[in-house]
C-alpha cells in the first residue's frame, strides 16, 4: 500500500485529476474502477473521485509495487541546467527573460525547452524536487505538482515569461492572462516609417500546415478577433522602432498583424520581410509586464511594472539603425 499525503500544491483540485497525474500511465476507466473497488481510498474511506482535496488529506493506494511502477512510469527524472536570466523570483512565481532561440515548451518528445531548464534550476537550488518514483521507499512523501510556465513566446522571440512555482500561482497567472488584466509590451523593428500611435483590430486564422497565420478584415469560420496597439519610438526614414502592446494574445499576432498593414518585422521572411544581409532573424522582445492589483500571496508583484533587457543582437541593431 502507498499512502500519499496531500500538500499545498496538490490541494484545491479534484481527487480524480490528482490521480490522473500520479498514475499517469493508467486510464481514467481503470482509476474509477479502482475507486469503486476501494483499492484507492481517501482518508480511510471509499471515494468517488469528485472530492476536492485539502492539504493534509491522505490517499491510500492498495496496489502492488509492480503495479505502481507500471502506472506511475519510470524513475526520477533528471532535468538539464543552464544559466537563466531571472528577472524576479519569490516563493510563488518567477519572471524569466527567455533568450531568442529557446523553445518556451516542448514541441516534440526530444526537445529541451525553458520549462525543463526552469525545473533544472529549481532542483539545483533545492527549491523543488520531482515526484518520488514508484519504487521509492513507502514513506517517501508524494509531490505530484510540477512547476510550469504561464505564457509562451515564439522560438525567436525573447523576453519575459511567467513561471509558476505553486499551483495557486499557475492558476492566478493563467486567470489574469485569460481575462486580459496583464499588460504585455514588446519592442520590435519594422520596415517603413510609422510616426503615429494606433490601435488596430482584425481577425486571425491559423494555417497549421504552413505553420503561419493569415489576417482578415472580417469575421469568418476559424477566425479569432485580435487587437494590437503600437507607438513609434524612433525611425531613420527606412525602419521604425516600435513599442507594441499585445492586447489579445494569438499565435504570431504581432508579426502577422503589422505585416498586414504594410510594416513587416525587419528580417521576418515568413511574413513578407525583405532579406537583410546582417539580420538572421526578426527582432521581437517581450520586454515589459504590468501586473494588475492582486491579493496575497501575490502582493509582491501586485501593480508592479517589470522590465527585461533586450538581447545583445537587438541592442546592436537598434544602435546601428537609430543611433
Amino acid at each position: 500500500m502507498r499512502e500519499l499525503v496531500i500538500g499545498k500544491n496538490e490541494s484545491g483540485q479534484r481527487m480524480d485529476k490528482f490521480l490522473r497525474k500520479y498514475l499517469k500511465e493508467a486510464s481514467g476507466g481503470f482509476i474509477y474502477k479502482m475507486l469503486r473497488k476501494k483499492n484507492i481510498k481517501l482518508n480511510g474511506r471509499r471515494a468517488e473521485g469528485r472530492e476536492m482535496l485539502a492539504e493534509g488529506d491522505r490517499i491510500e493506494v492498495y496496489f502492488s509495487e509492480e503495479t505502481l511502477r507500471r502506472f506511475c512510469g519510470g524513475g526520477e527524472r533528471v532535468y538539464p541546467v543552464t544559466e537563466l536570466d531571472m528577472v524576479y523570483e519569490d516563493e510563488e512565481l518567477a519572471l524569466i527573460n527567455k533568450p531568442a532561440g529557446m523553445l518556451s515548451q516542448k514541441a516534440g518528445p526530444e526537445d529541451v525547452s525553458l520549462v525543463e531548464y526552469f525545473l533544472g534550476y529549481l532542483v539545483a537550488e533545492g527549491k523543488w524536487r520531482p515526484a518520488a518514483p514508484a519504487d521509492a521507499a513507502p514513506d517517501t512523501p508524494a509531490d505530484i505538482f510540477t512547476p510550469g510556465i504561464c505564457n509562451r513566446l515564439d522560438f525567436n522571440t525573447s523576453g519575459l515569461v511567467i513561471a509558476g512555482k505553486s499551483l495557486r500561482a499557475l492558476q492566478k497567472m493563467s486567470e489574469i492572462i485569460r481575462e486580459r488584466r496583464l499588460e504585455k509590451y514588446y519592442l520590435t523593428i519594422v520596415e517603413g516609417v510609422m510616426r503615429e500611435p494606433a490601435r488596430i483590430c482584425g481577425y486571425l486564422a491559423k494555417d497549421a500546415a504552413r505553420n503561419r497565420v493569415r489576417i482578415f478584415d472580417s469575421e469568418g469560420e476559424g477566425r479569432s478577433r485580435i487587437e494590437t496597439a503600437y507607438e513609434p519610438v524612433a525611425d531613420n526614414g527606412r525602419y521604425t522602432l516600435l513599442r507594441v502592446q499585445l492586447i489579445t494574445g494569438k499565435t504570431h499576432q504581432i508579426r502577422s498583424h503589422l505585416s498586414s498593414i504594410g510594416h513587416p518585422l525587419l528580417g521576418d521572411k515568413k511574413y513578407g520581410g525583405r532579406p537583410c544581409p546582417w539580420v538572421d532573424s526578426y527582432f521581437l522582445h517581450a520586454g515589459e509586464l504590468v501586473f494588475p492589483t492582486l491579493p496575497e500571496p501575490f502582493g509582491a508583484v501586485s501593480g508592479k511594472h517589470f522590465y527585461a533587457s533586450p538581447p545583445e543582437k537587438f541592442t546592436a541593431a537598434r544602435e546601428r539603425l537609430f543611433g
